[in-house]
């Protein structure tokens, strides 16, 4: 990029990145929502999908930890407020693990990570080392997969309590809340990235955020359908499904 981008041209790029590169893309999603997993495999990708869960508000409490101004520290604490929730309210994580309980894996299993994939713990921490590491415009920028979420979120619900005997919708409460939680953080993050992006360069730098993000999600997905689906290869350690695909 060498010329400046209005702050629309800006967005309309990012949102090009979420069309092309989100994981609704990929093929595990078109499978867990359509129906055509096993029971192993919806617990198979719960299980992975805890890591990233559990991971998230310490993404965020490292981003908060760096940012020195106090409106954005107090815009970002309400991410910590919904994942880790309060002394009354349960968070994000626990009503994940719900979920997991729900489909009969052991909590205190889950909690340990012992069964994750290889694959997932390395594109999870590969974003927490993002979010530390790079500046303060790309990590903010990196969340902005949350614009294309809701969208998502509706699909997984409706497809997942059409075709699993196994989930109610009390297992699938984690999903009630974020589609107002991703959208309301979305907006405070975009606006961010197109006030605060004002060179070719941070432009590249913001649009390349958004790709490692969707590349994050999109490898996680590549983990399992490796794992359990095709060609079924279930690396030493890892999580094992009582019942075959």
């Amino acid at each position: 990029m060498t010329a400046i981008l209005s702050a629309d041209e800006l967005e309309t790029k990012l949102r090009d990145i979420g069309a092309r590169r989100y994981h609704n893309r990929h093929p595990f999603h078109a499978l867990l929502h359509g129906g055509r997993c096993s029971k192993g495999q919806v617990q198979a990708w719960a299980l992975n999908r805890y890591y990233y869960q559990a991971s998230i508000p310490i993404k965020d409490a490292s981003l908060i930890a760096r940012c020195d101004d106090p409106a954005i520290r107090r815009e970002w604490r309400k991410r910590l407020e919904d994942h880790d929730g309060d002394d009354e309210t349960p968070g994000g994580t626990e009503r994940w693990l719900a979920l997991t309980s729900a489909l009969g894996l052991d909590r205190d299993y889950v909690v340990s990570t012992r069964g994750i994939l290889p694959g997932t713990r390395f594109a999870v921490d590969a974003y927490v080392h993002f979010v530390r590491e790079r500046t303060l415009l790309e990590a903010i920028a990196s969340s902005l997969t949350e614009l294309f979420s809701p969208r998502i979120i509706g699909e997984r619900m409706a497809g997942m309590l059409a075709h699993y005997a196994f989930i109610d919708r009390d297992a699938l409460a984690y999903f009630d809340q974020r589609p107002p939680q991703a959208a309301r953080d979305a907006a405070f993050a975009l606006d961010y990235v197109k006030r605060r992006a004002v060179t070719p360069e941070q432009q590249q730098a913001v649009l390349a955020a958004l790709e490692f993000k969707c590349g994050v999600l999109w490898a996680m997905l590549d983990a399992l359908h490796f794992s359990y689906v095709e060609p079924g290869l279930v690396p030493s350690g890892a999580f094992v499904p009582e019942e075959a695909p």
